[in-house]
């Protein structure tokens, strides 16, 4: 199985991955971002497309390396991954469900006053125009059809344990 965090910057995937991965028995934190880095590190380098999820591989190179994963070592992976262009989702879901992989996808989201506060505020990566940037797209798919398509957890006024805590029992039910 995957469990799929989704959602833009600031609202809290990585923190929350790394938080429920010890309360889902079996499971492993898979970050799809490392297969973007391994595209940029090709030389010479790939044309510019602004975001490596832009690239074709990615989306089929995340669903491989899941599929792979499962294979090997089985359980659950959690994968912390802002998706939000609905064509990539469509992409990388049917391609899970071509291998009769389940996925229980989850948005992690925050009113744009609190997530624009938490990457401002973010003591680990600092401020970051990049991450900034997504609030809006975030905001259309949301609008649009990432809310229909996922779980959709508010973390506005939630710890990131309790955020996990939510998850894992959603998980496990």
């Amino acid at each position: 199985m995957i469990v799929w965090l989704n959602g833009t910057h600031g609202a809290g995937k990585t923190t929350t991955s790394a938080l429920v991965q010890p309360l889902i028995p079996d499971s492993r934190v898979f970050d799809a971002e490392k297969v973007g880095e391994t595209l940029m590190d090709i030389t010479p380098r790939l044309p510019s497309m602004g975001n490596f999820q832009h690239w074709p591989p990615w989306r089929p190179l995340v669903v491989e390396t899941a599929r792979r994963v499962l294979d090997y070592i089985g359980g659950t992976l959690v994968i912390p991954m802002t998706v939000l262009v609905e064509q990539y989702w469509r992409e990388i879901s049917t391609g899970l469900a071509h291998h009769a992989i389940p996925v229980r996808h989850f948005v992690l989201h925050a009113d744009q006053d609190t997530l624009r506060e938490r990457i401002e505020g973010d003591t680990v990566l600092g401020p970051s125009s990049f991450r900034l940037e997504y609030l809006e797209p975030y905001a259309e798919a949301a609008r649009t059809w990432l809310h229909g398509e996922a779980e959709v957890v508010d973390t506005t006024h939630l710890t990131p344990a309790e955020v996990a805590l939510q998850i894992a029992e959603a998980v496990k039910s």
